[in-house]
């Protein structure tokens, strides 16, 4: 029977909990990366699930933090500093979907040879905690403009510390992520998956 919700939140609470979880053990030398997939029609509740653990920082965590890097939010913040929004906007105009996700993602230098010059990257290299269990969420905003797996492609050169944990607005099968309930989005299998 498939668990609820609210019956995986608990499971991630008590993950975090775990002193094997917090320290990356017992992975066989993998880095600490999982997935929480959900129904995308459960996203505010996940959203609103994150806010609460966000809120714990100050209160009840006393040997890591919960630090949360909404994808969406870093690109859209990148985009208006830099003056791209007005060109951005124009491109969606004239041009399909496929013409702007490529561009957009030439500005966030998804494609770099050079991992650690990729926007997403440097962000968060930038301003993660050293303590951190680090969640990443607004994927589903950002799709199909940036796709999670590139994200996680590079992620390991930023950060393994503490875990890494992607909230999935799709499926996660262990080899292949779908988003949004319609697209693959693309074979990847580094991750483990919250049950």
């Amino acid at each position: 029977m498939k668990k609820t919700i609210e019956e995986r939140f608990e499971v991630l609470d008590q993950m975090l909990q775990s002193e094997d979880f917090l320290e990356n053990r017992g992975l066989g030398n993998e880095v600490g990366y999982y997935i929480f997939d959900y129904n995308p029609k459960e996203e505010l509740l996940v959203r609103e699930y994150v806010n609460n653990l966000e809120k714990q920082n100050s209160t009840t965590l006393d040997n890591y933090t919960i630090q949360v890097f909404n994808l969406y939010d870093i690109m859209m913040a990148y985009i208006e500093v830099e003056g791209y929004l007005d060109i951005i906007t124009q491109w969606e105009r004239k041009h399909d979907i496929i013409f702007v996700a490529t561009r957009i993602n030439r500005l966030l230098k998804m494609e770099e040879f050079d991992d650690s010059e990729m926007y997403f990257t440097k962000y968060i290299q930038e301003r993660v905690k050293e303590d951190a269990v680090v969640f990443l969420t607004g994927i589903g905003e950002i799709y199909p403009l940036v796709r999670a797996h590139s994200i996680l492609n590079k992620m390991h050169l930023v950060y393994t510390k503490r875990p890494v944990i992607m909230m999935y607005p799709g499926e996660y099968d262990r080899l292949r992520l779908t988003i949004l309930d319609t697209n693959r989005d693309a074979n990847y299998y580094r991750a483990f998956r919250i049950d």
